[in-house]
């Protein structure tokens, strides 16, 4: 499953976990899939015995906001799977898992999937400025 993942996060995200990127891709699923009991976790979604999407959720995310933990990252759903309540599912699954480790409040940065978190029921709580693009910063009670 790591090599699965693995594929789907230099895919989505190259700029970051690609060759020249500062994201260090074995180091990142190595410590998902550590602990169930701890941050960083990540999860697996599967539909009909295949994996579909990935979410984790983790300690920090956003550098200027280290007061605020833990964050929902990392969302990724096959495009074939999209727009199925995937992502959807994926965020509730991460929510009562936060809720089960003690935390009230989960967060997530974004620029892409604001309409999916919106449909959710997260907050926005504030839109930055992160490496030179706009980012909402939402968050989901407990």
């Amino acid at each position: 499953m790591k090599a699965t993942v693995s594929a789907w996060l230099l895919s989505e995200w190259p700029s970051w976990y690609g060759q020249d990127g500062p994201g260090d891709l074995v180091g990142d699923v190595d410590a998902f899939a550590q602990s169930e009991n701890s941050l960083p976790v990540g999860f697996v979604v599967f539909k009909e015995h295949e994996p579909v999407g990935f979410r984790t959720l983790k300690q920090e995310s956003i550098p200027s906001h280290k007061h605020l933990s833990p964050w929902a990252a990392t969302g990724f759903v096959l495009p074939q799977y999209r727009s199925q309540g995937i992502g959807a599912f994926m965020l509730q699954a991460i929510v009562a898992h936060a809720s089960l480790l003690g935390y009230q409040q989960v967060y997530c940065g974004t620029s892409t999937a604001t309409s999916l978190l919106q449909r959710a029921g997260w907050r926005r709580l504030e839109q930055i400025n992160h490496a030179g693009k706009p980012l909402g910063i939402f968050g989901s009670g407990v």
